[in-house]
Parts: C-alpha cells; structure tokens; sequence
C-alpha cells in the first residue's frame, strides 16, 4: 500500500461530501471508525481556562481544518499550521485566513526568532515526537519562534491515569511516567505510515523542560489526558 495521505485525503473528501467509505485507525487485528464529523468539525467549545493563556500573534500546531483556528482569528492574529496539504486547502475553503503547510516539529525552518506570542497543540500532537529528546527539541524550537513572555498549551495522554490504558493502540512501558500509542490509518485501500505517539506524564513533561525556557506552570486532567500551560523562565 502507498503512502498518500488517506487521513487528510478522508477528512477533505468528509468536507465536500464526497466520503463514500470510513477512515479506518487500525492496530493489528483491532480496528476503529475514524469519527471524522465529531472529532473535526464540532464548533470551538468555550474553554474559558485554556484560552485566558492565549494572546496574538499565536500559532496553532496541528490545527486540523480550523475549527479552534476560526474561532481564534477573530480575537487576534492567528496562524495555523498542518502537514496535510489537503486539511490546509480545507482550512483555506473554511475561512482560516492564515493556514501554512508547516511541520510543528521544524518550526525554525518556518517562521522567524520572537515571531508568536503564544502556541497552541491540542489533539495529543506532542506524543508525534516520538521520544523525550524530541521533546526537548521541539520545545527549544518553539521557544525559539516566540517571545521572550510566551505561554504555550499542550496536552497528551497521561500514562500516569489507569483509564489511559484503554485508549486505542495503548501500549505499556516498563519506565515510569511512559507509554506509546501505536497504529495507522487506512481509507479507500491507501494505508498511512505507523504513527508512534510518546506518551509521557507531567512530571516527565517538567523533566523535558530542562535546559529549555519552559517550565510548567499550571496543569489538569482530564479522564486520560492531561492539559498543561508552560511559560518561560
């Protein structure tokens, strides 16, 4: 099978109700229904905690086809990234006024010194990382494209909660604080490459910071994740 993007082809194909078949997540013998309409195209829900962290400019990793997007441009400049070509051309039909094809995870290849002063990744994205130095990495590349005053909201899911190993493609590790998510995604006969999420707790997420400028300054769970606002030193 080839590589071509059947989660963003899925997602484009949902949202010009072309989608005649489900986008599947797949972790050997278990499969899942993608839920396309209700994980993407639900509304902003008011998150009066996370968004007081907030401020323009801010860039929105992992941005998805916008849903948070739209309802942040109208409170101040927004830019929002992806690595679908297909969820940026659906952001762009949407209304998002700035959507990049951009990798969160080589931002200082996208975007100039001090250029945000906040960021924003909801959707566990940072488990993309794939392990705790590309953890770090990521977290001196933002605090390399935001303001010396930036704050940053991030969440994953918290293997340090029994319920997380229920979550879909769950794996355990013997390092405290640590667990993986493995699986890929199949839609109309293509097959995504193999998505390793890093999961990691909070406290291992403070570890990360470490020689960074980041450090955690507020926290909370949810039933299997976790939901952290970091600031810099």
């Amino acid at each position: 099978m080839t590589d071509t993007d059947p989660f963003g082809r899925a997602i484009r194909d949902h949202y010009l109700g072309e989608r005649d078949e489900p986008l599947y997540d797949r972790d050997g013998d278990d499969v899942r229904e993608h839920r396309i309409e209700e994980w993407y195209f639900g509304e902003h829900t008011d998150n009066a905690w996370r968004d007081q962290w907030l401020e323009g400019p801010l860039l929105e990793m992992g941005a998805g086809v916008g849903r948070d997007a739209l309802y942040y441009q109208d409170q101040f400049k927004t830019v929002a990234i992806e690595v679908s070509e297909h969820l940026v051309e659906t952001m762009d039909d949407r209304g998002v006024r700035d959507a990049r094809l951009a990798d969160m995870f080589a931002l200082r290849e996208y975007f100039e010194h001090d250029r945000f002063r906040s960021a924003h990744a909801i959707g566990t994205q940072v488990g993309l990382a794939g392990s705790m130095a590309g953890v770090r990495e990521f977290l001196a590349d933002l605090a390399s494209v935001t303001t010396p005053d930036a704050t940053a909201v991030l969440d994953n899911y918290a293997p340090e909660l029994e319920a997380t190993a229920e979550a879909f493609g769950y794996r355990e590790d013997s390092a405290p604080g640590f667990a993986y998510r493995v699986y890929h995604l199949a839609y109309k006969g293509d097959v995504s490459r193999t998505l390793l999420f890093r999961l990691f707790s909070i406290d291992r997420l403070r570890e990360a910071t470490i020689g960074t400028p980041w450090e955690v300054c507020e926290h909370r769970y949810s039933d299997v994740q976790w939901r952290a606002v970091l600031e810099k030193e």
